[in-house]
């Protein structure tokens, strides 16, 4: 089976990206590239706990769109086109305070106008802690 990726990226060009926006305020970094599948970590910190000491799943849910939408920017050719978050879902299964959390993100769909993703959040023991599912707009660059 040949890769999903409009080319063969490096972690470093993958981190290059995370390093920036959001992404980089909450330590989100590229783990591993395979032929179809993006895994991104991000540590448990003060900055991504609720008030009772929990991962807050609005933090799950920033990991969760921030793979999938880097994942479908490195599906097109992002001189021409750019994908953008249209929908996302996701179900909090466990709680995590402490550690990292990781985001295994792998397509369900890959189209010309939209991309759809499933991304499975877990512990550093490997426990499923987050499901999600997000839908990614394949958007013309000279439409922004």
């Amino acid at each position: 089976m040949s890769a999903i990726w409009f080319k063969a990226y490096s972690l470093e060009e993958v981190n290059h990206i995370f390093k920036k926006y959001m992404t980089g305020f909450l330590q989100i970094r590229a783990t591993e590239i395979t032929d179809n599948t993006l895994i991104a970590e991000m540590p448990i910190t003060d900055m991504v706990r609720q008030p009772f000491g929990i991962l807050h799943g609005g933090a799950s849910v920033v990991l969760a769109e921030s793979v999938g939408s880097v994942a479908s920017n490195l599906v097109v050719d992002s001189e021409h086109f750019a994908g953008v978050g249209m929908e996302i879902n996701a179900n909090h299964l466990k709680s995590v305070s402490q550690g990292k959390v990781y985001a295994s993100c792998s397509a369900l769909h890959i189209g010309k106008k939209s991309h759809v993703w499933d991304i499975k959040i877990r512990n550093e023991a490997e426990t499923l802690i987050c499901v999600s599912r997000l839908t990614v707009a394949i958007i013309d660059r000279g439409s922004f």
